[in-house]
């Protein structure tokens, strides 16, 4: 896509300004680091274009605090306060679903995803946001907790002009083959491999 020009132009009957104005369902995927980051890069993005914002984190614990949650609450309240960008929300689902199980049955950690997902697919029936990112979602999926079919489903026929961006290791085939976006992150060197663990500014 040089110059953001397409190479083939669809014949679908559509203007260029309808095509433009698609909805979006992206995957972040792969081994490699920054898949949440770009994610949130995207939103900030939508929020500058006064998009109402929502985030769900599926898999990091209620107890951590990321840096892009701190500044997009500042953000979410400068809206509000100011009418500049977009309304916020920030959601956490949970109390950490993937590396620490520490509170908890399995069976807890998977009712709570599919409840968190239920409420997702509630709000895309009722347009109540412009953008989301289900952060972390792809391991509900992996895990079987959340059934993908039903997602795609609900995604593939979400109304209105609702972009979402799902983020995560391992994105079912079923959901790659549904979005519009698929990027996979591809790791080639991490400070981790030299036995440095993770640090402020970079982590979180």
């Amino acid at each position: 896509m040089p110059k953001g020009v397409p190479e083939v132009v669809p014949a679908d009957g559509l203007t260029t300004r309808q095509r433009r104005n698609q909805p979006v369902l992206a995957v972040h995927t792969g081994p490699g680091k920054g898949k949440s980051t770009a994610a949130f890069g995207m939103a900030l993005r939508a929020w500058n274009q006064g998009f109402d914002v929502a985030v769900f984190q599926f898999v990091k614990s209620a107890k951590w605090k990321v840096g892009e949650e701190a500044a997009f609450r500042t953000l979410g309240t400068l809206h509000e306060e100011t009418g500049a960008g977009g309304a916020v929300e920030w959601h956490k689902m949970g109390e950490g679903w993937s590396w620490t199980r520490k509170h908890g049955t399995e069976e807890d950690h998977a009712a709570a995803a599919l409840a968190g997902w239920q409420e997702i697919a509630r709000r895309l029936a009722a347009e109540q946001h412009r953008f989301y990112v289900l952060d972390e979602f792809t391991y509900p999926l992996k895990w079987g907790w959340v059934d993908i079919d039903e997602v795609v489903r609900t995604l593939t026929d979400r109304p209105g002009n609702q972009h979402v961006v799902i983020t995560g290791r391992d994105a079912p085939q079923a959901l790659i083959d549904a979005a519009d976006l698929v990027t996979e992150m591809t790791k080639v060197k991490h400070p981790m491999d030299a036995g440095r663990k993770g640090q402020r500014g970079i982590e979180w």
